[in-house]
């Protein structure tokens, strides 16, 4: 009992509070019952289910295919508005798009999917175009709620970033465009990757401003699992949480495995 500070109580506190849910969860993908409140036995019935689940195959590939595209225009959009935020000198033109960039940030997402909607419809009744909402639709107002937490996460890392190093790539013959793909890029790689990977999670596990923006034939996961919560919890779709929670874990324990050595490998380059 010596050892065993409130701060090691409040980290078990901590965890057992975020993970109980989820392991509870996991246990009940095998409840052989259709009442998911209900224990029947143990069964992996509801995995061999899920996959004959044709709408929810198809939404989870309609997910994922649109949180891939919307993440890395995210990242393009936002790396373009960060190095504006940046590297421009102070103006009200400069002040006026920080200011639009972050206030997707602090919209609620309701008056955002709806002004979006709007801007859709408008458009099609002057323009002709979008001829309908679907995965298009969908795809664009991602990258446009996503593409303001990529600019704010790469906008710190540019802050950081040393410019007599691309004052130098300059001196010796390269273009500003060269300079920023050779040198700029390089080192804020990580910030990039960390605004698509955010991107990516927001994109996929939107739900109000796809409700918004989409339409027949583009529905999202979160369209389906709220629907089916709807009219009762399935069990088919806490072996889906399952599946997406084991796809998660194994991504993080990747991501560690692979810091973890590049920062052996560096500290046995110092010594």
């Amino acid at each position: 009992m010596k050892n065993l500070s409130f701060s090691k109580v409040m980290l078990w506190v901590g965890l057992i509070f975020l993970y109980a849910p989820m392991l509870i969860l996991v246990i009940y993908s095998f409840n052989d019952s259709k009442l998911v409140t209900v224990w029947g036995g143990f069964s992996p019935k509801w995995y061999g289910e899920l996959f004959q689940d044709q709408q929810i195959l198809n939404a989870v590939w309609t997910s994922l295919r649109i949180a891939f595209y919307s993440s890395t225009m995210a990242v393009i959009i936002g790396t373009m508005a960060a190095f504006v935020m940046t590297r421009f000198r102070r103006s009200w033109a400069k002040l006026t798009l920080s200011n639009m960039i972050t206030a997707p940030l602090v919209m609620p997402e309701v008056i955002t999917g709806l002004s979006l909607l709007l801007l859709f419809v408008q458009m099609s009744e002057t323009f002709g175009w979008p001829t309908e909402r679907g995965m298009f639709t969908v795809w664009i107002a991602h990258s446009t709620f996503c593409a303001a937490y990529v600019a704010v996460v790469v906008s710190s890392r540019l802050r950081e970033v040393d410019l007599s190093i691309e004052e130098a790539a300059m001196d010796l013959g390269a273009t500003r465009l060269k300079t920023f793909f050779l040198i700029t890029v390089p080192m804020i790689a990580p910030s990039l990757i960390a605004g698509w990977l955010l991107s990516f999670s927001l994109s996929l596990d939107d739900l109000v401003i796809a409700s918004f923006t989409s339409g027949p034939g583009s529905t999202t996961l979160p369209m389906v699992v709220f629907s089916s919560v709807r009219l009762g919890v399935s069990p088919k779709i806490n072996a889906l949480a399952t599946i997406i929670i084991l796809a998660v874990s194994l991504v993080a324990f990747l991501s560690w495995y692979l810091a973890r050595r590049a920062e052996k490998k560096a500290k046995a380059a110092m010594e």
